[in-house]
C-alpha cells in the first residue's frame, strides 16, 4: 500500500491540519501538533512492541480527543483499528476481541497487549483501514472491513461537497465506534477545523461553543426541535444521517434555524456512507427522499416480485469505489451481499419523477397485514406531521389472525394528545389498512446501540410487562 493510502499519514499531511484542534466540550484542546507527537509515539510503541502490518487492534472508545490518536496512531503502524465503545458489555467486547484474534488493545491513549501469538493472515484484511461493527440488530454484529483507499477517496469526496474550512468549529455527538462519527472526525482534522467531542449533548451544549458545523443523528435532532430557541447565532451547517429524516422533522429545523444549510446524507457502514444527499438547495423540494447520488455513486433499483411492492419500488443496490472489502471471517455473507458489482442495502426505494431517490422501508421490515404489504416508513412518515407529534415509530408484530399487525409508537408533545386524535386526523389521509392497528403512547422512542430509533427494541418492548 502506498504511503498516500495511509489514512494517517494523508491526515496529518492534509494542508489544513497544521490548524487542526480537538476537544471534549468544555475541556482544553488537543492541537495538531499534539495530536500528531502522540500518534507518532503509540504507532512507534505498536512498532516495538511488535505489531504486524494489517493486524487489527482493538480501540477503546469514550468520544475523546485521545480517540483520534489512536486511529493516527495505528493507521502509521499499519494497523487496522478496530473501535468498541468503553461502555460494550464485558462479554459481549470480550467476544468481538475473539473473533478479530487480537492481542493488542488500546485504552485512554494507553497500549495494552492482551495475547500472545499474532492472529492468523487475512487475505481479506490487506490494506484495511478499519473494522467496524454493526449494531447487530438483526443478530450477530457483522465486522465491516473498510479500505483506506475507500475512505481516503469519500473523505476527498466529502470534502468537495460540505466545505468544512479552518475557521469552523464542528460539534460531533456521534459515536466514534461507527462509520459516520468517524468520518466526520476525520474530515474535520483533515480540513483544519476546531472539533468539539460531546459524549453528552443537548441544546444547552451549543451556547457559547460557537459551533458553525453540527453533525447528528435524526434522533437528536428531534429531540433540538423541542425547544423552542436554540442560542447557536454561528450555526451554519447541520448534517444528519444514520436513520430516515422525515419530512417533518426537516419544517421543523427550517422554522427553528432558518439561516442553517442541512444536509441530509444517506449511506452505509459497506459503501463507506454518505452516498446520496439532500443539499440545500435541494430543499424544500427533496424533503422525505434521500436526494441524488454523491459523486462516483452508481445505483439501481432492482426489482423484488416475492415482496409485492408497487411499480417502480424495489431495492436499493449501490455501486461505489468506496464499499467495503467484506465482512470479517464471512466470505458466505459478503458473497450475498453482492450481485453484478453492486452491494444490495436490503433497502426499498423508488425514482421520484423528479429524479430524487425516495426510501419506501426495509425489505426486512415489510409489515404483511392481512396478506397487504405496508411500509412502516410511510406510516411514520404520515403521523410526524401531526402538530403535536413529536417523533413516531411503525412496526410490525406477530398477530394471529391477521399474520401481523400494524403498531405506532408516538412521543407527543403534550398529554392532550389520544389515540382517537390520531385515528380521526389519519381517516381522509390514509388508506383504511395502512391505519395503525395499536398506538403506544411513549416518552422516548427506544433507541439502539448507535442512538437511532430501533424497531426490533420497539418490537420487543411488548413483550416487557408494565413495571
Amino acid at each position: 500500500m502506498s504511503a498516500d493510502a495511509n489514512l494517517g499519514r494523508f491526515v496529518i499531511a492534509a494542508s489544513g491540519f497544521s490548524k487542526a484542534s480537538a476537544s471534549e466540550l468544555g475541556e482544553a484542546p488537543l492541537v495538531s501538533s499534539e495530536i500528531e507527537a502522540s500518534a507518532q509515539s503509540l504507532a512507534a510503541d505498536l512498532k516495538a512492541a511488535g505489531a504486524a502490518s494489517d493486524e487489527p487492534v482493538v480501540l477503546f472508545i469514550s468520544n475523546r480527543p485521545q480517540d483520534l490518536v489512536g486511529f493516527l496512531g495505528l493507521w502509521i503502524a499499519g494497523c487496522i483499528a478496530a473501535p468498541i465503545h468503553v461502555a460494550t458489555p464485558e462479554q459481549a467486547a470480550q467476544g468481538l476481541i475473539a473473533r478479530l484474534g487480537a492481542r493488542f488493545v488500546i485504552r485512554a491513549g494507553k497500549l495494552e497487549k492482551i495475547g500472545g501469538a499474532a492472529p492468523a493472515a487475512r487475505p481479506l484484511l490487506e490494506g484495511a483501514a478499519l473494522i467496524v461493527f454493526t449494531s447487530g440488530s438483526t443478530g450477530q454484529p457483522k465486522g465491516v472491513v473498510v479500505r483506506h483507499e475507500g475512505l481516503l477517496w469519500k473523505l476527498q469526496v466529502l470534502c468537495r461537497l460540505l466545505g468544512f474550512a479552518p475557521d469552523d468549529v464542528v460539534v460531533v455527538p456521534l459515536q466514534l465506534t461507527f462509520i459516520f462519527g468517524i468520518w466526520v472526525s476525520l474530515l474535520s482534522l483533515v480540513c483544519g477545523s476546531r472539533q468539539l467531542l460531546a459524549p453528552k449533548f443537548s441544546a444547552a451544549a451549543l451556547t457559547g461553543s460557537g459551533a458553525t458545523v453540527l453533525s447528528a443523528v435524526p434522533t437528536l435532532l428531534r429531540t433540538l426541535s423541542a425547544d423552542t430557541h436554540i442560542d447557536a447565532p454561528q450555526l451554519r451547517t447541520i448534517l444528519t444521517g444514520g436513520e430516515p429524516f422525515g419530512p417533518a422533522l426537516a419544517e421543523k429545523l427550517a422554522i427553528l434555524l432558518p439561516h442553517v444549510n442541512l444536509f441530509d446524507l444517506f449511506g452505509l457502514t459497506e459503501t463507506g456512507s454518505c452516498d446520496f444527499c439532500v443539499r440545500p438547495e435541494d430543499q424544500p423540494a427533496a424533503r422525505g427522499t434521500i436526494g441524488r447520488p454523491t459523486d462516483g455513486v452508481a445505483f439501481r433499483i432492482a426489482k423484488a416480485p416475492e415482496l409485492g411492492l408497487p411499480k417502480g419500488v424495489g431495492e436499493l443496490q449501490i455501486r461505489t469505489p468506496s464499499v467495503m472489502a467484506g465482512y470479517l471471517d464471512d466470505s458466505t455473507q459478503t458473497a450475498a451481499a453482492f450481485v453484478d458489482g453492486y452491494f444490495r442495502t436490503g433497502d426499498l426505494a423508488t425514482i421520484r419523477n423528479d429524479g430524487y431517490v425516495q426510501l419506501v422501508g426495509r425489505s426486512k421490515d415489510v409489515i404483511s397485514r392481512g396478506g397487504n404489504k405496508i411500509a412502516p416508513l410511510e406510516i411514520e412518515n404520515l403521523f410526524a406531521q401531526h402538530e403535536g407529534v413529536l417523533a413516531a415509530l411503525a412496526f410490525g408484530a406477530p398477530d394471529d389472525r391477521l399474520g401481523e399487525s400494524l403498531h405506532l409508537m408516538v412521543v407527543a408533545r403534550d398529554r392532550s394528545l389520544s389515540e382517537r386524535d390520531l385515528r380521526e386526523w389519519a381517516k381522509n389521509r390514509l388508506e383504511r389498512f395502512k391505519t395503525p392497528d395499536l398506538f403506544h403512547f411513549v416518552d422516548a422512542l427506544p433507541a439502539g446501540s448507535t442512538g437511532k430509533a430501533d424497531r426490533a427494541a420497539a418490537r420487543m418492548s411488548l413483550k416487557r410487562p408494565a413495571s
